[in-house]
């Protein structure tokens, strides 16, 4: 009988021992794994971020007809003694900004809409913007350029507004109505009780607990009226008019031999997206519902 235990305590060593070496076999492939994806990343990483270096590192270099060597903010100095970068940068800041604040003010309650009734209105209204958002924005510029002409709008940072507006504002919709979404009815049903009525409920619960949804729809207004280049192109003409993309196209074509300065101008238009970001980040990992929800 020992004999019999002897032989069974050895056969549950031995499975013992198995299963460490298998646990041990599946852990080194697991980290095999995970050099082979960070490898695969740091590579991807480095092909995206190589041109924003080199830009940067060409607009700090010495100009044309420099005395300067080395490191240098001489490219910075020049081009924003001209004049010209400043009214641009003016002008792509206040598209850009009231782009965001007329998309998301329209997108919310119109998110709202969306994402609490059900009905074949709704559901008619969603497919039309889903149509819209699938439509690019080229097929509308030529008859909206013939329309803004008669109502005076053409070379108008007014004009170029309004169609950033209109081209963001679907896709703004959806993302909105996707966030509403995930916040319980539970929560507006009980502001109901306590006396809010549904616009209050709302204001006071709904966008209150939306503020990633919110940063994530005004982030993507901003980038889509900040980065146009079409439409700019084709409804402004004034230079005093221009946006920053366009301005600094007409830059590159007056310097074309100045790398220095036209990086500099470059680096003027990557600044304000990267500050945005920076800034911002850290609400993006906010819990709406998160302190909503305690205690249900």
């Amino acid at each position: 009988m020992s004999q019999a235990i002897a032989a069974g305590g050895a056969t549950s060593a031995t499975v013992g021992q198995q299963q460490q070496v298998k646990r041990r076999s599946a852990r080194e492939r697991e980290q095999k794994g995970q050099w082979w994806r960070f490898l695969l990343i740091l590579v991807v990483t480095a092909f995206v971020i190589t041109p924003i270096v080199t830009v940067l590192y060409l607009s700090t270099q010495p100009g044309q007809n420099s005395t300067a060597t080395g490191f240098t903010f001489e490219n910075f100095q020049r081009i924003f003694s001209a004049g010209d970068v400043f009214t641009w940068l003016g002008n792509s800041l206040t598209v850009a900004l009231v782009t965001v604040v007329v998309a998301v003010a329209v997108a919310a309650p119109a998110g709202y809409v969306l994402s609490r009734l059900r009905n074949r209105l709704v559901s008619g209204y969603s497919l039309i913007l889903f149509v819209v958002q699938s439509l690019p924005v080229v097929t509308a510029a030529i008859p909206l350029f013939i329309v803004f002409t008669t109502l005076g709008l053409v070379d108008s940072l007014a004009g170029v507004a309004i169609v950033y507006i209109g081209s963001t504002m679907s896709v703004a919709i959806w993302m909105m109505a996707a966030y509403f979404d995930s916040i319980p009815i539970s929560l507006e049903e009980a502001a109901w009780m306590d006396g809010a009525s549904v616009f209050g409920g709302f204001i006071r619960v709904v966008l209150r607990n939306s503020l990633p949804g919110i940063l994530s729809t005004a982030i993507f207004s901003f980038l889509l009226a900040w980065n146009d280049y079409l439409i700019a192109l084709l409804f402004l003409q004034s230079p005093q008019n221009l946006t920053l993309p366009v301005g600094l196209q007409t830059f590159f074509q007056q310097n074309a031999s100045d790398w220095g300065s036209v990086m500099a101008v470059a680096v003027v238009m990557m600044a304000p997206p990267v500050i945005i970001f920076a800034v911002l980040n850290k609400y993006f990992s906010v819990g709406g519902i998160g302190g909503s929800l305690a205690g249900r």
